[in-house]
Order: structure tokens, then C-alpha cells, then sequence
């Protein structure tokens, strides 16, 4: 969520379960402030917190140029000393979906991680189990990574892409309606698109080259991996991702004021296509 959301959208979020302390949300707030002030930053924003069995993981990402490609993540584990966090290694993407163990909340750490061997040289040899390294900090920049490629979202038109390519937020952007928010098409990953150029344009009527460039959440499988709900007052819409529990978008309707945050253990529910179809369990 944007620096300038923070204090008030944390207040939202708390009837969810997501929530940090008033000192927290103070000392939060003038850190990155500070953050953003070092690193001339053209926002700061609060990505959320990894909870460990010692220490918690706060999370921040900021933006010079461009929001898409050009953002730099730091992690703090006391909302005042921002280390910059390392870039998702080949080792670390492999080793940590198949770490079970929660975060310890010690970057140093190194912990064992079973994984199976593939003798596929041998013919008629099994697979042999192996110990492999991986250090925390290492895992902590690959689920961070991987949790906003999956489901981080942004309402559309929030984003505006620049004829030169760069994409930035949109300044005239003004919300979205009621009846929009119902829509799973009114919302885009916030990520790198993973289709070609013109197919999220072909899936639109009412395309708009320059913010119809991302991909829409209805690719997602299986169909309702995300729930939407609109609050009576239809003042504010919320998104969920049934993979990621602890992930919360919010978008107050009809004003730019957007944005998502995620407090969890770090770890992916593989459950999902079972508890959306009981008939597979089967």
C-alpha cells in the first residue's frame, strides 16, 4: 500500500485480522519516510509482514522510475533498520515451495531442505532423497517475489503505460464503480504481463491499450481462486486470494485510494482446487 495510505488502511484492514500496533503504524510510517527520503524514491510503499517463531519480517518496496520493472524491495525486522533484500536466486525459487519449516526470523539462518534426487542417468534406479541448503534471507526474497507475481493486484486503470514504455500510476484515475467491483476483470495482476501484447486487448470491448497491458485475475485457475467482497455501504470492495491466505486488496470505490498487504507465515495453500471442487477429493 502507498506510504500515504498506511496509517488509515491499516485501521481497514484490522477488522480483517490484519493488524499491527498504533506504535508499530507510527514508527512504520517515519521509517519508510526516511527510506524514501535516502533512496530518492518516487513512492514507497508497505508490502506487508512475514510472520517467524522469533522475529517478523516487515516488508517495503520502492520506485524511482518505472512501478512494474524498476522496484526495489527492503525488509526490517524492528520498522526502523531497512535492509535491502536480495534478488530471488535459481537455488532459492526451487528449495523454497518445498520448505515446510516456518521463518525463523534470524537472515543468516541455513536450513535443510529435502528434496528427491533424479537418477535419470541410472535406468530402473529410484529416486534418491537429498539435503540441500538454503539460507532465510534467500527464502524470504523468493516468497516475497513469488507472492506479488501470483496475486498482487491493481484495479483497472491505476496504471497508466507511457507511449515510451514506462509504466507509472495514472493520476486521473478516479476509482471504480460499484457495479465494476463485482467484476473479476476490474482487476490486474501487478506484475510483468505473461501474455502476448494483444491478448488482454482482444478479451475487452471497451480496450484501452494503455491500461488494458496487464493481466486480468480471470486467468487465474481454477475459476474462484479469488473471493470479492463489496461492503454494505459499497464504500470499499475486498479481494482475497484463496492461495495465499493473509493477502487482502483493498480499493476504496470511487477514489484513487487503493492497495494490498499481506500478513501471513509465507507459505502457499496447495489445498485450493480441493476446497473450491470437493469432487476431486474424490
Amino acid at each position: 500500500m502507498n506510504l500515504n495510505l498506511v496509517l488509515k488502511s491499516l485501521d481497514s484492514t484490522g477488522h480483517f485480522g490484519h493488524i499491527i500496533s498504533v506504535e508499530e503504524g507510527m514508527i512504520l510510517h517515519n521509517s519508510l519516510l526516511i527510506l524514501q527520503n535516502e533512496n530518492h524514491f518516487k513512492q514507497v510503499f508497505f508490502w506487508g509482514k512475514i510472520l517467524g517463531s522469533e522475529n517478523d519480517y516487515y516488508v517495503a518496496y520502492g520506485y524511482t522510475r518505472d512501478i512494474i520493472y524498476g522496484k526495489v524491495y527492503y525488509y526490517s525486522r524492528n520498522c526502523i533498520d531497512w535492509g535491502l533484500l536480495p534478488q530471488p536466486t535459481k537455488n532459492g525459487s526451487i528449495l523454497t515451495p518445498l520448505c515446510t519449516t516456518k521463518f525463523q526470523g534470524d537472515p543468516s539462518l541455513v536450513v535443510d531442505v529435502l528434496i528427491e534426487k533424479d537418477e535419470t542417468l541410472v535406468p530402473g534406479k529410484r529416486k534418491q532423497p537429498q539435503l540441500r541448503k538454503l539460507k532465510e534471507e534467500d527464502r524470504l526474497a523468493c516468497t516475497v517475489h513469488l507472492i506479488i507475481e501470483e496475486v498482487g493486484v491493481v484495479p483497472r486503470g491505476a496504471l497508466f503505460k507511457r507511449p515510451d514504455g514506462v509504466i507509472i500510476e495514472n493520476l486521473s484515475f478516479e476509482g471504480i464503480s460499484p457495479l465494476e467491483a463485482r467484476e473479476i476483470t476490474s482487476f490486474l495482476h501487478f506484475r510483468q504481463p505473461t501474455r502476448k501484447y494483444n491478448t488482454n486487448l482482444l478479451t475487452r470491448d471497451d480496450y484501452n491499450y494503455a491500461m488494458d497491458f496487464l493481466d486480468p485475475l480471470d486467468i487465474d485457475i481454477p475459476e474462484g481462486c479469488w473471493i470479492i467482497h463489496v461492503t454494505s455501504s459499497e464504500d470499499m470492495v475486498i479481494l482475497k486470494s484463496i492461495y495465499w491466505p493473509g493477502l487482502m486488496f483493498f480499493h476504496y470505490l470511487k477514489t484513487s485510494q487503493h492497495g494490498f498487504v499481506y500478513f501471513g507465515h509465507g507459505k502457499k495453500c496447495l489445498d485450493a482446487p480441493f476446497l473450491l471442487n470437493p469432487f476431486m477429493q474424490l
